[in-house]
């Protein structure tokens, strides 16, 4: 049985290994060996994560995915949740989150009964979790359009301040031929960022 530690966060502005020395110290106070770090920066609310599905692939049955938190692993919608579930069933992963209590009781289960019974209540306590979860996502983003439309109505929201020194780089980078899916590799801005600044330059092309 291998350990496998997943941190998380959602922008590139956080520390994803924040939670790194928890892991690490809930690890070595119960004998258990972290075989490997997946890092990553992406939003808890989409599957796209490549980190958690190398994680995935690398994992053999009985291995430990271990999150500090199940909002870590999930704030996704019920859909998704049940194909990210689906996967980690397949794989016949062990989720351990610092969290959940009886997820590290399953994993160190010893008896079929037992191990039978903690598989249920886990799962049980997982789907709750990742439930609350895509709830906070939800309301935190509600409130945030709340938020918004309320500067709007009263004429005093901006939206967010552009990254000037950033777009320079990225205009240099247009301008020179690279390709769309390099310069998203080498800055991490999005597509849509990359479409407005390629607009910007035509049009001053056509000034």
């Amino acid at each position: 049985m291998l350990t496998r530690a997943y941190l998380r966060a959602s922008t590139k502005e956080q520390d994803a290994s924040r939670a790194r020395n928890d892991l690490q110290s809930f690890a070595d106070e119960r004998g258990l060996k972290v075989a490997s770090w997946y890092v990553e920066n992406e939003s808890g609310a989409s599957l796209a994560r490549p980190e958690l599905f190398r994680l995935l692939s690398d994992c053999h049955p009985g291995d430990v995915l271990l999150v500090e938190q199940v909002d870590r692993l999930s704030r996704l919608n019920a859909e998704d949740w049940a194909k990210l579930k689906a996967e980690i069933t397949a794989k016949r992963v062990r989720v351990v989150a610092l969290d959940l209590p009886t997820s590290y009781q399953l994993a160190n289960s010893g008896d079929d009964f037992t191990s039978r019974m903690l598989d249920a209540i886990n799962g049980m306590m997982l789907d709750m979790l990742a439930a609350i979860a895509r709830k906070d996502y939800e309301d935190r983003r509600r409130r945030q359009r709340q938020g918004i439309d309320k500067a709007k109505s009263d004429g005093v929201y901006r939206g967010r301040p552009e990254d000037a020194k950033r777009n320079e780089a990225i205009i240099a980078m247009l301008k020179s031929g690279q390709s769309w899916n390099n310069i998203v590799s080498a800055t991490g801005c999005s597509r849509s960022t990359l479409s407005r600044l390629a607009k910007r330059i035509a049009s001053a092309q056509e000034a």
